[in-house]
């Protein structure tokens, strides 16, 4: 299998928030909602702010050890687990749910991108030590996003009564259906039925979901020496309990990000919206968020209750049953973890933007933030479709009547542009004008008029053409559509919809690796990925 790639800039891809091409072009409208910019001088900033704060390095590895000893790790896993407790090693980080068999693509390209980014640092940085994690969050309880994926165009959804926070959830018998079902999907192809073969072996009935999506993230990125963490662990919990008991008493932290963000809001959309209290409440198959109502501390949609007494007792007791939502988690990632920099994508980079008067407040360094490398995948027989109907691989990323009316332009043998005769007919009214208003000023006006009808007769005349033409085109025009239905499912990214399953299938490991070979590291691109069966 060969590939060969390109890339093209962000802001070509028509796909992305201005305050994130803002930030990729280091606009000034930016600089104070971040601490340093993601390059080799803004990392070696970051190190230096960053030996200043104090990481419980050994309750970090005593915690990752605890969770690897059922796995078998990598050599390189385990020899990486053991640098963090150097304190010149740091870790380069991303953090994403445990979507159901990774859900979208760019779960794994996020991964690969720090692994990249690690290697790179490592090479370019000798004296220090940089290991890549996936830091998985595990506790979010948005099953309607997490708990299906699409492959081939279909959605596949898991149909359980479970609730409460989606990590803490157990492989069922609806979930072995759908693994079942794959099998007579992607079993056809040359690896499908290795990639069904680690479904089964990690996505065991009983093993929740946490367990399963780690081993099987292990399997897949263990030799690249990725870290996973699962932060719902009562170590990690209790070293924030100072910060969740003060976002319990003093609620402080939404007058704190609604200031940074109302600053935000003056440019761009805002992505996060605080509330008075930033932490869930979660036991069994509940995780709430926790409210003041009334002099006493209650969990929403539950019958659970606390007294101020009681509900301090519960933290300093039991902090693994206090989930931050996504303003506190930040904090959380970048208090336990001796973090550099944070790979995130386009929403996640403009929540993170919000944040920084947070992570002052409570002294936690702020990360550098890194936009995730994006791809398109373009197999063979669409690129072959491609250059069949002459288009350029930038094209593709146009809206499908800009390709189609480029289609008609550039292959038509008639000139279907009128500007030179909209040049003509201005030069010819103007001459009239000069004309008439030497005999009658009020001419002039009588002149102009016939000027806008004649144009717009031409423009509509020109519309008519083009549409006449267009008809012509009927067979490449099925054609486009076909293509961007394919690599821009729903007019969106493709890496926002696909499943990875589907080209592991066909492609093996191999897919893994093509992408790790082209994942940029502290370049800010977008990339294009033409594989070939041979």
């Amino acid at each position: 299998m060969n590939c060969t790639s390109f890339r093209i800039p962000y802001r070509q891809a028509n796909a992305f928030s201005n305050i994130v091409l803002d930030y990729i072009d280091h606009a000034d409208t930016l600089q104070h909602f971040y601490s340093f910019a993601p390059s080799i001088s803004g990392i070696q900033q970051q190190i230096e702010q960053r030996k200043k704060y104090a990481t419980d390095r050994k309750a970090l590895v005593n915690v990752l050890n605890e969770q690897y000893k059922n796995v078998s790790p990598n050599e390189t896993v385990s020899h990486n687990i053991n640098r963090l407790t150097e304190d010149n090693c740091f870790t380069i980080t991303t953090a994403h749910q445990p979507n159901l068999f990774t859900g979208p693509l760019y779960f794994i390209y996020k991964i690969l991108h720090t692994i990249k980014l690690a290697e790179h640092l490592q090479q370019s940085l000798p004296g220090f030590s940089f290991v890549p994690v996936y830091y998985m969050g595990s506790e979010d309880a948005d099953f309607d996003e997490l708990g299906h994926f699409y492959l081939g165009g279909e959605k596949k959804e898991w149909s359980t009564k479970q609730t409460g926070a989606f990590g803490r959830m157990k492989v069922d018998k609806e979930l072995k259906k759908i693994i079942e079902t794959l099998d007579g999907q992607l079993g056809i192809y040359p690896h499908g039925k290795e990639i069904i073969h680690l479904l089964n072996q990690f996505f065991k009935e009983g093993e929740t979901i946490q367990q399963a999506t780690f081993k099987f993230i292990d399997a897949l990125f263990g030799q690249y020496g990725l870290i996973v963490l699962i932060a719902d662990h009562p170590a990690l919990k209790k070293q924030m309990t100072s910060i969740f008991r003060d976002d319990l008493l003093q609620q402080l932290a939404s007058d704190i990000v609604q200031e940074t963000s109302a600053k935000l809001d003056e440019n761009y959309k805002i992505q996060a919206k605080p509330r008075e209290i930033n932490l869930f409440y979660m036991v069994d198959n509940v995780r709430s968020r926790i409210e003041w109502v009334n002099d006493h501390y209650v969990v929403h949609g539950s019958h659970l209750g606390f007294s101020k007494d009681e509900i301090l007792n519960e933290l300093e007791m039991h902090p693994e049953r206090f989930s931050p939502n996504v303003i506190l988690r930040a904090v959380f990632q970048e208090s336990i973890l001796p973090n550099i920099a944070f790979i995130g994508g386009g929403g996640e980079l403009a929540y993170w933007l919000q944040l920084k008067g947070l992570f002052n407040h409570y002294q936690v360094p702020f990360p550098i933030l890194v936009l995730r490398n994006s791809f398109l995948v373009v197999e063979e027989r669409w690129k072959n479709l491609i250059q069949k109907l002459n288009l350029d691989m930038d094209d593709i990323f146009l809206p499908i009547d800009d390709i189609i009316n480029k289609k008609v332009v550039d292959d038509s043998k008639l000139e279907l542009s009128l500007n030179g005769i909209y040049q003509k007919s201005n030069d010819l009214y103007g001459s009239l004008m000069q004309q008439a208003g030497s005999i009658d000023s009020t001419l002039t006006q009588h002149v102009e008029r016939l000027k806008t009808q004649q144009l717009e007769k031409l423009k509509e005349l020109e519309k008519k053409m083009l549409r006449a033409e267009k008809r012509k085109f009927g067979d490449q025009q099925r054609q486009i559509e076909k293509i961007k239905n394919q690599l821009f499912p729903k007019n969106g990214l493709q890496e926002r919809y696909d499943n990875m399953l589907y080209y592991y299938a066909v492609y093996g490991s191999a897919f893994i690796q093509i992408l790790y070979d082209h994942s940029l590291t502290l370049d800010q691109e977008f990339t294009l990925l033409e594989i070939k069966n041979s």
